[in-house]
């Protein structure tokens, strides 16, 4: 009998609306801690929206209602206290095309905690060098961490970004299509990349790529039209799917 996990993210009867529009339908779903939850669906199903709900990144856009709740460690974090840069710092995001800062290698690692209060050389010296490690930048970049990071490949780009997160030391990563804009070297490296994240961090990331989800996550929940139709093991929803709508998406039948 397996133990009962402790979500480390609880969404429960979520709907989303932007103005009249309702763009998501009563979600429920456990996100397992030091795990990958891969989001698939085609595109305007909800998938990036949920994703977006997680850290209130959706507050930005105007109109926009929530209804339900998403609690992280057991905090609904749409209460009306939460701090929501706080919140930002546990809950990051990495987004689908890669935005370094118009700066140094070492200042984009470094901006996130110095607003944060990080002041001192030392510290950040090796927050920087910490940061880099993990997102297996490191070597490639350590001789030229005061020239500009517009001068890196999209690929390194891309980790740098992921870098530039674990840097204030978050939580939760939630990663909206990290690698559609990368080829596929890149994309293997992120991918690798990201399943040696998972032992630290939990991770949420929506992609429309099915062996990307089959490769590299846990659960899988596919989303339609707002929906989420099928949420379970990955394997178990990849090989024999509950729903036939999740079927026919899953083989390219959908449509």
């Amino acid at each position: 009998m397996e133990t009962a996990v402790v979500p480390k993210v609880k969404i429960q009867s979520l709907d989303l609306y932007y103005g009249q529009n309702q763009a998501l339908y009563s979600i429920d779903m456990d996100v397992k801690p030091n795990s990958i939850t891969a989001l698939i669906g085609p595109s305007g199903c909800g998938k990036s929206t949920l994703l977006r709900a997680c850290n209130r990144m959706n507050d930005l856009i105007p109109g926009v209602r929530i209804k339900g709740s998403v609690n992280v460690d057991g905090i609904n974090i749409y209460d009306a206290d939460t701090d929501v840069v706080s919140l930002r710092k546990k809950v990051g995001m990495v987004f689908q095309r890669p935005n370094p800062f118009p700066m140094s290698i070492y200042d984009n690692i470094a901006y996130g905690p110095r607003i944060h209060g990080i002041k001192g050389k030392r510290v950040l010296d090796e927050l920087v060098e910490k940061s880099l490690t993990q997102a297996v930048l490191w070597k490639e970049v350590k001789d030229r961490l005061h020239k500009t990071a517009m001068g890196l490949s999209g690929g390194q780009q891309q980790r740098l970004c992921i870098a530039r997160l674990l840097a204030v030391e978050p939580d939760v990563l939630l990663m909206d299509e990290p690698t559609s804009a990368l080829d596929p070297i890149s994309t293997l490296k992120v991918e690798e990349l990201t399943d040696e994240l998972k032992s630290r961090y939990t991770i949420m990331i929506v992609t429309h790529n099915m062996q990307q989800a089959a490769r590299i996550s846990e659960q899988t929940a596919f989303f339609l039209n707002g929906i989420l139709v099928e949420y379970g093991k990955t394997d178990e929803l990849f090989t024999t799917p509950k729903d036939s709508r999740t079927e026919d998406y899953i083989t390219g039948r959908f449509g």
